[in-house]
């Protein structure tokens, strides 16, 4: 007589299902998707890269265009201010929401070479009257203006030895070197419109050991 082991049979059945079912992964096609994985990052990496870039472009034009640039110094009509090859930071957002205000130090174009540009400081505002009398004493609406910021006495008023009265957006601007500035005493220059400021210079950058802030204490 034969005696059959059930448990064994059907364990090595099982054996023979748990075989059948399994299916080995042909090894060209995962290195395939592999392959396909590492090309989407490559590609996913690179647009990220090109929206930063797009994104760095973007911030940089609306803070040069509306908020500010960097502007450099030519010539002597600043000094002891400024000086000739000095690099400054220029605010161009405050006169979008404000106006000139006295000794602000202002850019705006030469009116007759709109290419290059003029660097001044305000000394009359809208509706004043200057006048520079023989000793080079400035006069705002008949009285003394108070200052230190020229290099030296006034020797030559120019238009402001007679009473000059400013329109309704005009200004009224010196350069810090008195005596070697072409400015609003002069018919090449005059009074400037408001409209006609680009900004105000805010920071000296460079030089390095001559870093400072520009803007007047009021």
């Amino acid at each position: 007589m034969r005696i059959y082991d059930l448990n064994k049979d059907d364990d090595s059945e099982d054996d023979d299902i748990r075989h059948f079912g399994d299916v080995e992964k042909d090894p060209d096609e995962e290195s395939d998707t592999d392959e396909d994985d590492g090309n989407k990052k490559k590609v996913r990496d690179a647009l990220w890269f090109i929206l930063y870039i797009a994104i760095i472009v973007a911030v940089a034009f609306i803070i040069v265009k509306f908020i500010g640039q960097r502007t450099v110094v030519s010539g002597r009509s600043m000094e002891n201010t400024l000086s000739d090859g000095d690099n400054l930071i220029m605010d161009k957002i405050t006169y979008r929401i404000g106006n000139p205000k006295r000794f602000d130090i202002v850019i705006f174009p030469d009116p007759s070479d709109p290419s290059e540009y003029f660097i001044k400081r305000v000394i009359g505002l809208p509706g004043e009257t200057v006048r520079i009398g023989s000793d080079g004493t400035i006069y705002i609406n008949g009285k003394k203006l108070t200052e230190s910021y020229g290099k030296e006495v006034i020797n030559n008023p120019g238009l402001a030895a007679s009473p000059i009265t400013l329109g309704k957006d005009e200004y009224f601007v010196l350069g810090d070197n008195r005596n070697d500035s072409l400015d609003s005493r002069f018919p090449e220059v005059g009074p400037i419109k408001g409209d006609e400021i680009l900004g105000r210079a805010v920071f000296r950058i460079y030089p390095f050991n001559h870093m400072k802030g520009l803007v007047p204490k009021r």
